[in-house]
């Protein structure tokens, strides 16, 4: 993945991001379009069979699985206690925070910023601040993570052409 984003992109000018907040759904949006451009195709609120919910699930072209965990508030940041059971399905995590977020909180110990990276994004685009270390998942574990991946994208485009195929069969 390639930190840079695109041409027109600019957190610091981002008119925008001055009128109103952004909310975890514009922060998604923008990482999802930094994801695409790379070639790496993201899924937004991904069960990961333990109970736990990545906000953004992403696969790239070498199989390699990516998270990225949203957070708008501090607040919500510093609560976070469960994402640290995301780095079991992931090859590389990221944090992705709007654009004049506080990034120091995430250089702390307990956020892990020798393995976790930072994304800055707004409802447009998306840049890579900090890259995240890879960790590679056990063969098992991404074939495991892959499948369901792709058995919940296939879910969702069928229910987009299908609404009423929701209720029918395995639940994603």
């Amino acid at each position: 993945m390639v930190s840079n984003p695109s041409p027109a992109f600019s957190v610091a000018d981002d008119a925008d991001a001055a009128i109103a907040p952004l909310i975890a759904a514009d922060v998604t949006r923008g990482v999802c379009r930094m994801l695409l451009r790379h070639d790496c195709v993201a899924m937004a609120e991904v069960p990961l069979g333990d109970g736990r919910r990545a906000d953004l699930m992403a696969l790239n072209l070498r199989g390699e699985i990516v998270i990225v965990e949203v957070k708008v508030s501090r607040a919500d940041l510093i609560g976070d206690g469960k994402w640290t059971d995301y780095l079991a399905h992931c090859d590389r995590y990221f944090w992705a925070v709007p654009a004049g977020f506080d990034l120091a909180p995430l250089e702390r110990p307990d956020f892990l910023p020798e393995r976790a990276g930072v994304i800055v994004a707004d409802r447009y685009d998306a840049a890579i601040v900090r890259e995240a270390r890879t960790h590679p998942l056990p063969s098992a574990t991404r074939r495991k993570c892959t499948l369901a991946f792709a058995r919940r994208a296939a879910r969702r485009v069928i229910t987009l052409t299908d609404p009423d195929a929701d209720g029918i069969g395995w639940r994603c």
